[in-house]
């Protein structure tokens, strides 16, 4: 479902560097990203979805060379293929609740909204304990509820792949283990490729492969291979 093949980013005018030899992400997997600050977990996200491009190497999603495409391209596949959980949410200020989670549907061309559609937002949002608030703008909400808008957004178009930055960062743990469970089922009833990026060493429990990101950049082996790869969390220790 993704790999990625000697890549090299870097942001202009800095002095980080981002080396990774070999990614594979395989169909339907759960994988938990950590490593301290800094180390480019986010910048990882923003290079599977096409936000970023590598100086070098190859990014591959659903069979696809993301990192070839054209910027148009780029953005109709990232917005229909990929669900993307930003850290700051990225939701539209002027726009309800409703129709942040239905924002997909409005600016990608290829994606046709329909009733079964508004239904399933509906749907969504009841889960995520948003149904009374669907009419309410992202000001008239807390930061907790706001990130629960945005999952629902990236789980709207039912795509392949999903990328969350700290889905749990804002929640509290009721909500956070709750919620989490909804994405898992929501992946493996899908059949979704689902990578998190996460501080929160107590929800790595529910992931098929933690991968510590600070180590694996910097290899020069198949990650698989690697001490930066865990199959299962309880091998960790």
């Amino acid at each position: 479902m993704i790999q990625i093949e000697n890549l090299k980013f870097q942001y202009p005018r800095t002095e980080f560097m981002l080396r990774l030899p070999r990614l594979v992400v395989e169909s339907g997997q759960r994988v938990a990203v950590v490593g301290p600050s800094g180390c480019g977990k986010t910048t990882l996200l923003n290079l599977i979805s096409g936000i970023a491009l590598p100086l070098e190497g190859a990014v591959m999603v659903c069979g696809e060379e993301v990192s070839a495409m054209s910027d148009a391209s780029r953005r109709n596949f990232r917005i229909a293929k990929i669900g993307m959980v930003f850290q700051q949410f990225e939701l539209v200020e002027y726009l309800d609740v409703l129709s942040n989670i239905l924002l997909p549907f409005s600016i990608n061309s290829t994606l046709s909204e329909s009733s079964e559609t508004r239904c399933r937002a509906i749907e969504f949002a009841e889960a995520m304990g948003l149904k009374e608030k669907l009419a309410r703008r992202p000001a008239q909400l807390s930061q907790g509820e706001q990130q629960r808008v945005a999952i629902c957004r990236a789980l709207i178009t039912e795509p392949g792949v999903v990328l969350a930055d700290e889905p749990t960062g804002n929640l509290d743990p009721k909500n956070k283990r709750r919620i989490l469970d909804l994405i898992f089922q929501l992946a493996e009833k899908n059949n979704q490729t689902l990578i998190v990026v996460t501080h929160d060493m107590g929800i790595l429990d529910g992931f098929d492969r933690v991968i510590d990101f600070e180590k694996m950049r910097f290899s020069n082996v198949d990650e698989e291979s690697s001490g930066a790869v865990r199959g299962a969390v309880g091998e960790q220790a």
